[in-house]
């Protein structure tokens, strides 16, 4: 499975898409940045029309989706310039970079860039979702107001792992990694991830997804095991390769409480433990069986 659809509703509104030249709907709406492949615009052109056309002040949310050339060059020129507007988007707390399709550019082909200096330049930033991880750079920040971080990606380097690991983020309650194919830059194992949970204390999160991952019964059979996990209200293994291993420790566990909603679409599970994930007291998504090609498993979204 490749990512072949935009995002149509993003933070409870209606996406909206908006290019050069472009008129904007108006309304409560959430507004796509969005360039061709041979847009003769800049980045920064296409942000300073937009900004023109809407209220810099009121802007909450924004979403920069496909940018030209999107696997030669990253979106330096869209961060660079909301740097520099900071002052005059004192409202935006929530930013998606790269939103885009395969037929734009393939999700293990997107150039990424380094978000620190962003995330610095908006304290007040409550959501950053990035899609790709090609050239992704993140160092260990603390950023006070942070509640949802997430990592769309066909392959998870471990350093951004760490670099999450070593941050600082009281508010954060949503955490959406996705570790992709050790053939597009996954790296990393179960410790990285462990150790991950144990800095960043994750019985203060709402959501955990672990998504697209090739270690997902390693990490299901870990995560029924710690006391922490009911306290969840969302666990999020979707996208993986997670097996009749992984079911079983998850229908098994004894640390369930009050997890409201287990998410295992896209997975290699029997029907007999099928039919015991259902049986619990949670909503378990089952979405998508799949069936293993001569004993192999694969991500939904690795290319």
């Amino acid at each position: 499975m490749t990512i072949g659809e935009y995002s149509q509703i993003y933070r409870g509104k209606r996406v909206v898409e908006f290019r050069m030249g472009a008129t904007p709907d108006g309304g409560d709406v959430v507004y796509r940045l969005t360039q061709d492949y041979d847009s003769e615009e800049s980045q920064r052109d296409l942000l300073d029309d937009f900004l023109a056309k809407v209220d810099p002040a009121g802007l909450e949310t924004l979403i920069v989706g496909p940018w030209s050339e999107a696997h030669d060059e990253g979106p330096q020129g869209y961060l660079d310039a909301l740097i520099e507007y900071r002052a005059r988007l004192p409202k935006l707390n929530a930013l998606f970079v790269g939103d885009m399709t395969y037929e734009d550019c393939e999700v293990s082909w997107i150039i990424q860039t380094s978000y620190n200096a962003l995330l610095a330049a908006y304290p007040q930033l409550q959501s950053l979702r990035v899609r790709g991880s090609t050239n992704l750079e993140l160092q260990a920040f603390s950023h006070a107001a942070l509640e949802e971080l997430a990592i769309e990606c066909g392959g998870l380097p471990s350093k951004i792992v760490d670099a999450v690991a070593g941050s600082t983020l009281p508010a954060l309650k949503h955490l959406e990694l996705w570790l992709g194919s050790d053939n597009y830059g996954f790296d990393g194992s179960l410790a990285d991830y462990q150790n991950l949970l144990a800095k960043i204390g994750p019985e203060r999160l709402r959501y955990l997804g672990l998504r697209d991952s090739e270690i997902s019964d390693e990490l299901a059979v870990w995560l029924a095991q710690q006391p922490w996990l009911g306290s969840l209200q969302s666990l999020d293994l979707s996208l993986g390769t997670i097996g009749d291993a992984g079911a079983q420790a998850l229908a098994e566990s004894p640390h369930l409480g009050a997890l409201e909603r287990i998410d295992l679409s896209h997975h290699y599970i029997s029907e007999e433990w099928q039919a015991k994930l259902r049986a619990l007291p949670c909503a378990v998504v089952l979405d998508d069986p799949e069936e293993e090609d001569d004993g192999d498993r694969y991500v939904a979204v690795s290319e």
